[in-house]
C-alpha cells in the first residue's frame, strides 16, 4: 500500500478538484491524506471518511506567510512519511514541493492547474511566476498538466522535461441533461417556461469576466444566472459595484454558492464563462456534459475545450460586444443551441469523463 498527500491551496479546490482523485487513491486500496488550507468544505472530504490536515497555506507572495507555510508541510510530511507528495496550484504547489524534498518524501508530483505567467499583469509578476514553476520543475519527479496548451508551455520552457496533459473531468451520471430537474427548478425560481437563461458558474472575481458579462446581457432577451461567491482568500477588485449598476433588474438572478449545479445546468439553456486567463475550467466540461452551448474567451484552456461553431462560441477576452453578439445568437436560435449542446456533450463524454481522467492520473502516479 502506498501513501499519498495531496496538496492544495484551499477548501474549494480540495472539494471540487482533488476529491474524486482522494477518491480513485482509495479505491486502488491506497492511504491518502488530504492537505490545505482550513475552510468549511474540508468537511465533505471528512464526511467521506478522509483524513484531511489544515495548513495555514496562503494565496499570496507574503514571505513571511509562505515561510511559516513552508515549515508546517515539512512538519507535516515528516509526521506522516508519505511515498508520494503530489501538489496543486501555483504557490501552494511550489512549497510543496520543497518541502517534500527536504522532508526526504520519495516521489514528488505535481499537477498545473494554470501558470501564473499566463495571467495578465505586471511583468514582474509573470517573470516571478515562470521563475517559480522553473524551479518547482527541478523538484518534481512527476509533472502533470490539466491542458495540452500548459504540457507544450513546460517542455517549450524547460519546466519540465516529460510533461503529461492528464485534463479534467467531472462524472457523466452526475452532468447530464434532465428535463424533470429543470422543470422542478424553474418553476421554483419562477422562471417562465419560454425565458432564456444564461449561467455561469465561478467565484466572484475580476479575471472571470463579470464586468464584460453583465455589460454583455443589458441588451438580451435573457436572464443571468451567477452561481458562487467570493472566496475569503480571492484578491483584486470586487464584483459588488458591478452586479449594482448592471441594470439588469429582475432578470440578474445570483443564486449563491451551491451544492446543487447539475440541476442549475439542466434548467440553464447558455452557459458563459469570459474568463481572462483559465487551466482546463471543470465548470466548461460540467455545461458541456449536461448539453449546454458554451459561450467562452478564445484563451488557454477554454479554446482546447469548445470547438467553435460546433459546440459553442469563442470570443476575445476583455470586450463586451463580441460577447453579447454570441450570446445574443444563441439567445435567439434555439435550434442552434441544441445542436450545440448535443455536439458539445457528445465531446465532453469523449474526452473529459471524471472516471478515464483520474485513472490515467493515476497511473501516471504509479498507483
Amino acid at each position: 500500500m502506498v501513501k499519498v498527500v495531496e496538496v492544495t491551496n484551499v477548501d474549494f479546490s480540495l472539494r471540487h478538484f482533488l476529491l474524486p482523485l482522494m477518491r480513485g487513491i482509495r479505491g486502488r486500496g491506497h492511504e491518502v491524506v488530504g492537505a490545505s488550507a482550513d475552510g468549511p468544505l474540508l468537511a465533505v472530504a471528512r464526511a467521506e471518511g478522509f483524513r484531511v490536515v489544515a495548513v495555514p497555506l496562503p494565496r499570496s507572495l507574503s514571505p513571511r506567510a509562505n515561510w511559516r507555510a513552508l515549515w508546517a508541510l515539512v512538519a507535516l510530511f515528516r509526521a506522516e512519511k508519505p511515498d508520494i507528495v503530489h501538489a496543486h496550484m501555483p504557490i501552494s504547489g511550489f512549497l510543496a514541493r520543497l518541502a517534500g524534498r527536504i522532508a526526504g518524501v520519495k516521489v514528488i508530483a505535481y499537477t498545473c492547474h494554470g501558470y501564473m505567467f499566463n495571467q495578465p499583469g505586471p511583468a514582474w509578476r509573470r517573470a516571478l511566476g515562470l521563475a517559480i514553476e522553473w524551479l518547482g520543475g527541478r523538484l518534481t519527479d512527476i509533472y502533470l498538466t490539466v491542458s495540452t496548451e500548459e504540457a507544450a508551455d513546460a517542455r517549450r520552457l524547460h519546466i519540465a522535461r516529460h510533461p503529461h496533459a492528464v485534463g479534467n473531468g467531472r462524472d457523466p451520471a452526475r452532468f447530464h441533461p434532465d428535463p424533470a430537474a429543470r422543470a422542478r427548478l424553474r418553476a421554483e425560481l419562477g422562471v417562465p417556461p419560454g425565458r432564456v437563461a444564461v449561467v455561469i458558474v465561478s467565484r466572484l472575481v475580476r479575471h472571470k469576466g463579470y464586468p464584460e458579462l453583465l455589460e454583455a446581457m443589458r441588451d438580451i432577451d435573457a436572464e443571468l444566472w451567477v452561481v458562487g461567491e467570493r472566496l475569503a482568500s480571492d484578491h483584486g477588485e470586487d464584483m459588488e459595484r458591478y452586479f449594482a449598476a448592471s441594470g439588469l433588474g429582475a432578470r440578474l438572478r445570483r443564486l449563491g454558492y451551491r451544492e446543487d449545479v447539475p440541476v442549475i445546468l439542466a434548467a440553464a439553456d447558455i452557459f458563459a464563462l469570459p474568463s481572462h486567463f483559465e487551466g482546463l475550467p471543470m465548470s466548461v466540461i460540467e455545461a458541456m456534459l449536461t448539453g449546454l452551448p458554451v459561450v467562452a474567451t478564445r484563451i488557454k484552456g477554454p479554446r482546447e475545450q469548445v470547438l467553435e461553431g460546433e459546440t459553442g462560441l469563442l470570443v476575445p477576452p476583455m470586450r463586451a460586444a463580441p460577447l453579447a453578439e454570441a450570446l445574443r445568437r444563441l439567445a435567439d436560435d434555439a435550434a442552434l443551441r441544441a445542436r450545440m449542446g448535443e455536439a458539445g456533450r457528445a465531446r465532453a463524454l469523449a474526452l473529459y469523463d471524471e472516471g478515464r481522467v483520474v485513472a490515467h492520473t493515476l497511473d501516471l502516479l504509479g498507483l
